[in-house]
Order: C-alpha cells, then structure tokens, then sequence
C-alpha cells in the first residue's frame, strides 16, 4: 500500500549579528583598517560603484556591503569557505558564487580606470629626482603559489618546487600599478611573458611614451623602463650590468656599479608595491584555492584594490609588513634567468648613461 508524505525542508539556522551590529556599528577605522585593509569611508564608496553592476535579484545597498565584505575576508585571510559562511551567517555554497561576482564587477567597472599610465612628465621628473633619467616606470614579476592544475600541473611548477602563476607588473614612482599580466604557468621565463604582451608591442612600436628623447654623451636616449636582468635590454629597456668586475680597470667597475646602484635605487619602488600588495592580501603567499581560471581575474581584483587604496591615501601598516616578511621564507621567489644577446644599440645608451653617472660623481 502506497502512503504520501509531506516533504519537510530545514536549514540549520544561522546569525548576522557579527555582521550587522559589531561590524557595521561598533567597528570604528582602526578595526575596519586591520580587517579590511581600508577604512569604511573606501569600503562605503567602493560599494556603491558597485552595487549598479551587481545583478541578483536583492540589489540593495545593504546586500553589496555584505557580499563586498564577505569576499575581501575571504581573500585577505587563510579563513576557509565553512568558517567565512559561519562568521557572515550565510550559506557556505554562497561564498564562492558572491567572491566570483564582486571580483567579475571590480575588474569591469574599476581595472581600466585604475591602470592608467597617468602623468608621464611627472613619473619622468620624479625618477630623475631618484637618480635616472628619462625613466617612465619599472617592471618585474612574481610567482603567486597555487594549488597542483588538473592540467599540464608541469608547466606551473618552479625551480623552487612549488606550483604557481606569474604576475608581471609595471609601477610608476608611487608604486601605483600601470599596467598588469597576470595568469601566465609558473615555468614560463619571465621575458617571454613580457615579450608577449600588449606593453611590449606598444613600447616596441613607440606609441605606449611621448616621443621624448634626451641627450646622454653623444647618444639621443628615449623613455625607458628599468628591470632585473631576466629582461633583455632595448632602446626602451635599461637593466643592470652582469658578470664578474675587472680588477684592472677599477674606474670602469666602480661604474658600473654605480649604475647598478641608481638603476636599483628606482626599482625599489617595484619591490615596496609588491610588499603592499602582499602585506593587504597575505593569500597570495599561500595557495590559492580557486579553480585555475578564476585566477587570473582574483589576481586582477587585487590589483585594482591596491591602486584604489592608495590613491584613498591608505597607507600600510608595520603589522602587515611583519607578516610578508614571516611568510615570504615558505614560497620563495626563483632566482631571474638573464637573457644573454644584448642589442649593441641599447649597450650604446646604457655605456652612456654609466658614463654620466660616474662624471657626475666626482662633481
């Protein structure tokens, strides 16, 4: 005999009180700066850009608050999905869904405005006062730990035996990112990424900088910008010198380190926004635990949040970068591959430059 019974459905119940009332209410910019890596006024703002791109069905301000929240606690702390979900009373399959959809809307609405190449005259004059002349910017890459691909997991592994992907970056004097590549496989040397991407071409092309030239010695230098020796070296690209000093010729050793010094001086800028962007989201020195091609874009997202936070003037503090320092021995960056073959052109620019620096150092 057939009986029917009626389905009963339940759900464990859940609280927003830490959201709602402690969050919202008590927090004053001090916690929210510790906690969200911005004080509420950015928060707020950010929100509201936002929340016209945020398409469900429950588009209230209120709601954009919360799921900003919820993705930003969950890339900026090792906290895992059960725990982020328990914390914002939600559902545990709603943190992934609400992490991809602020981090799709960030890059749609804010990555174009925010990577802008700004003032070049001002990034000019700005690495001049650091020591370089005719500089618009610097560039280098960084390995982001990731968890083993379903795919291909031999491409992404490093020589430091951890797998990962590449982000390659380029600054201005600010530390404010201009332009970013991110997703490459972790294997994959560093120029050939550089080689392959929409900077290069335009830098190669000569439409990315103004057609401004400066005269060094006998040599018309044009707009360059500086990297480790893992790039190869162009009319536009100036790196360090390499190899072993010559004893007997202690004048021209002693300048080119010199150079190097200079040339090293200007990319410090490159490596303290690496230490913020790190310090802000610690998640990058451990495993990312997305799928392989939400990546990329999560990476972007944090991108765009560091040039937001710091044209809002949010400075970093001792804590974070106490952190970066604990966790930078676990995932250590690989040594840079020099790429040998210089053209004898930019050999030309660079000897000139060498040439200047030492003149003006006993001046």
């Amino acid at each position: 005999m057939l009986t029917t019974m009626e389905c009963c459905f339940w759900a464990r119940e859940t609280s927003t009180e830490w959201w709602d009332h402690i969050i919202m209410q008590v927090w004053d910019d001090e916690q929210w700066l510790q906690n969200f890596w911005r004080r509420k006024a950015t928060f707020m703002g950010l929100c509201e850009e936002l929340a016209p791109t945020l398409h469900r069905k429950d588009t209230r301000l209120r709601a954009v608050k919360k799921w900003e929240a919820i993705a930003i606690w969950k890339l900026a702390t090792p906290d895992s999905y059960r725990s982020v979900a328990n914390q914002f009373g939600v559902g545990k399959s709603i943190i992934g869904i609400v992490l991809m959809q602020v981090c799709r809307a960030i890059n749609r609405i804010l990555l174009i405005r925010t990577m802008t190449l700004g003032n070049v005259q001002d990034i000019v004059v700005c690495f001049a006062q650091m020591g370089f002349p005719n500089c618009g910017g610097a560039i280098d890459g960084r390995h982001i730990p990731i968890l083993a691909p379903a795919y291909l997991a031999s491409e992404y592994i490093t020589w430091k035996e951890y797998f990962s992907m590449v982000l390659e970056v380029r600054v201005d004097h600010r530390g404010h990112f201009i332009d970013i590549n991110a997703g490459w496989p972790g294997k994959v040397h560093d120029a050939h990424i550089f080689q392959n991407a929409g900077l290069f071409r335009k830098l190669q092309a000569g439409t990315f900088f103004p057609d401004q030239k400066i005269t060094v010695g006998e040599v018309k230098m044009l707009i360059v910008i500086l990297g480790d020796p893992a790039y190869p070296l162009m009319l536009w690209f100036m790196k360090p010198y390499r190899g072993s000093l010559d004893s007997s010729k202690e004048w021209f050793d002693s300048s080119k380190e010199r150079f190097n010094n200079r040339l090293s001086r200007c990319r410090m800028t490159m490596e303290c926004a690496f230490g913020h962007l790190k310090g802000r989201w610690c998640s990058l020195y451990r495993k990312l635990d997305l799928a392989d091609d939400s990546i990329p874009a999560i990476i972007s997202m944090y991108c765009t949040l560091h040039n937001i936070c710091k044209g809002k003037g949010e400075s970093s503090t001792q804590a974070w970068n106490s952190e970066v320092q604990h966790l930078e021995a676990e995932f250590e960056q690989p040594e840079s591959r020099a790429i040998r073959g210089s053209q004898r052109s930019a050999a030309r620019t660079r000897d000139a430059l060498r040439e200047q620096f030492e003149a003006e150092s006993h001046q």
